[in-house]
This record gives C-alpha cells, sequence and structure tokens, in this order.
C-alpha cells in the first residue's frame, strides 16, 4: 500500500501526518512524501517518509501512484497555501484514483463550515483509522486468495 502526503509551505502538518502513520501503521506501508515545495518534503523525509519529491510537475506524475492521499483540503483549492497549490496541483490530485482522506483545515482565502473543530492529532488518528481499516480489509482478502491455492 502507498500513502502520498502531500503538504507545502514550512511543511509541519505533513511531518506531523508522516510520524503518526509511522508510528500507527506497519513498516511495509509505503509513505509517499510530496511537497509543494524543498522544505516540505525535506521535513516530511526527516518525520521517516519513504520517498519523496517536490514541485507540481512531481506531484502530477506521481500521486498516481498512491492508494491513499492524505492531506489538508487546501491541495485541492487553487491558490490555497499561499499560492503554492497552482491549478495543475489540485487538479492532479482531485484526478488522481487513490482515495483522498482530506483534513478540514481553514485557508484565509476560504472556510470550511458545518464541521466541529478538532484538535489536528484527532483529525490525522481519524484518517489514519481509515486506512488501518483499508489495510486490514486487503490483509483478510489476501489470506483467503492463499487459501483457495
Amino acid at each position: 500500500m502507498i500513502i502520498a502526503v502531500i503538504d507545502g509551505m514550512g511543511g509541519g502538518i505533513g511531518a506531523q501526518i508522516v510520524t503518526q502513520l509511522r508510528e500507527e501503521l506497519p513498516l511495509e506501508v509505503e509513505i509517499l512524501a510530496l511537497g509543494t515545495n524543498a522544505v516540505a518534503t525535506e521535513k516530511m523525509m526527516k518525520a521517516r517518509a519513504s520517498r519523496g519529491a517536490s514541485g507540481e510537475n512531481a506531484i502530477r506524475v506521481s500521486i498516481g501512484q498512491a492508494d491513499f492521499i492524505l492531506a489538508p483540503i487546501g491541495a485541492v483549492v487553487p491558490n490555497s497555501m499561499m499560492g503554492e497549490v497552482t491549478l495543475g496541483i489540485a487538479e492532479a490530485i482531485a484526478a488522481a484514483p487513490g482515495r483522498k482522506l482530506l483534513l478540514p483545515i481553514n485557508q484565509p482565502h476560504f472556510e470550511i463550515v458545518g464541521i466541529e473543530w478538532r484538535a489536528l492529532t484527532k483529525q490525522i488518528s481519524a484518517a489514519i483509522e481509515v486506512i488501518r481499516q483499508a489495510l486490514e480489509v486487503q490483509e483478510g482478502v489476501e489470506k483467503r486468495g492463499l487459501g483457495a491455492i
């Protein structure tokens, strides 16, 4: 399983996501750090992502590999993260086949309403629980498939 973590600016949210993923999921899960800039990617790599790449083209090329995409909601909103999310990045993420788990983090130019505020660590934990359940289903399918041979 491949999980793409997308972040920009200073990479703090992405680093928190990668850290929690590493703490809570098996090491076999590959974490792909995709930063809108090199600083964000570097911070996610220091948090123990498996691989990393930076910039619009890297995101557009790599995002299709991911089974899950975990990012702040601004990753699919052009011009968010102080303009770092280009139209191309937003479209690539939105069109990617992987399941998107978007954290409801407000940006200065838009506000998310109707969602109860929760600490970032709790939001990340909720997203990781979705991934954990998918892993359990996948492992169950693989075990049943091996038993049939």
